[in-house]
């Protein structure tokens, strides 16, 4: 367990603003269901209050249990730094030697934020987060695959490392899901889903004679914010899916997962990043990950003549800033695309 610095005892028996801590009764481990159950009845995305209660989870295990209402702003702000400096990760995927990024510690501080404010009405005792100001974070570059990528992540999927033997010439075996993973890069390039969307996808959920795809709304689809939309594939990303549907048994039932591992479970996010991350090695493709073809997806779609409106509506954002970014990088002057766009004045009014 991560053991946190020491906090003293007349910094833990003073909240922030220099007032008394109250005691409410009430311990933080036991507080934070109530808070997950409050989030839930708000709406709020499976996915947010997953994040939520990770975020917690992870600061009780460095805080310790106590009365909620002893927690001061000294405290919070220890435990940001110790996030931010000191704290090491427990990834899936290795490169645990690597420090959180800026944005997770931004989220860290989002959650802690959103749980005080419930408590403080909740039990009417101080916000310790009130003196806290946001942690700064810039966006991380996006940075788009290039065609040569692509190839040379498609030509990854074909055959296993090559053995070497000391009887027998090196040989190379060819890939059991070589079909899948092909159908899955084209699947990720062609329609900028999400993992979690990607994931969650039915073989129901796909039109094969249209290309057409339609992600669900809610936890089963996987859509961030609940928000279901359709996209489309293009004919050879159809025929690529097509082959590797023809091979499985249960390739025409339309309940089953679109994608499968090879056990025939659901792929799921862990295992489709894992995944994803060992073809980029292989390939020499570096910072490969799932997310990265959805950012080639928009910026790809805007140089090839693409709008900034469909593009959001594609990608499933409830605004256009994440869209007016890809526009940045694929050189698209959002303005000029809206002006012409524009029915008064297309329609001289």
């Amino acid at each position: 367990m991560n053991q946190r610095p020491s906090v003293s005892a007349s910094s833990a028996a003073t909240v922030s603003r220099g007032k008394k801590a109250r005691s409410v009764g009430l311990t933080i481990d036991r507080a934070i269901p109530g808070f997950v159950q409050f989030k839930t009845a708000e709406g709020l995305s499976p996915r947010t209050i997953a994040g939520y209660q990770r975020h917690l989870e992870v600061w009780l295990e460095y805080y310790q249990d106590e009365d909620i209402g002893a927690v001061n702003a000294e405290a919070l702000r220890n435990y940001l730094n110790y996030m931010r400096l000191e704290y090491t990760p427990r990834r899936i995927t290795g490169k645990n030697e690597e420090k959180l990024s800026s944005k997770t510690i931004r989220n860290i501080y989002i959650t802690l934020k959103a749980f005080f404010h419930w408590a403080s009405d909740e039990f009417q005792i101080n916000n310790p987060m009130q003196s806290i100001p946001a942690p700064k974070f810039s966006e991380p570059p996006v940075e788009p695959l290039s065609k040569e990528d692509i190839d040379a992540l498609l030509k990854a999927c074909d055959y296993c490392e090559e053995a070497k033997t000391k009887d027998r010439r090196k040989f190379a075996m060819r890939r059991p899901t070589v079909k899948r993973d092909k159908a899955l890069i084209l699947v990720l390039l062609d329609t900028g889903l999400r993992a979690s969307e990607l994931c969650a996808l039915k073989i129901g959920d796909l039109d094969t004679k249209t290309g057409k795809i339609t992600v669900k709304h809610g936890a089963k689809g996987g859509a961030k914010g609940s928000k279901g939309r359709t996209v489309y594939l293009g004919k050879a990303t159809r025929r690529c899916v097509w082959r590797y549907l023809v091979d499985r048994e249960d390739g025409e039932d339309e309940t089953a997962p679109l994608f499968v591992s090879k056990s025939n479970h659901p792929l799921n996010k862990d295992a489709l990043r894992q995944l994803i991350n060992a073809l980029g090695t292989k390939a020499g493709v570096k910072k490969c990950y799932p997310h990265r073809f959805r950012h080639t997806f928009a910026i790809t779609y805007l140089r090839s003549g693409g709008d900034v409106f469909t593009l959001q509506m594609l990608l499933g954002h409830g605004s256009l800033d994440m869209v007016k970014r890809y526009a940045r990088i694929a050189e698209i002057d959002v303005e000029n695309v809206h002006r012409k766009a524009s029915p008064v004045d297309n329609w001289r009014l």
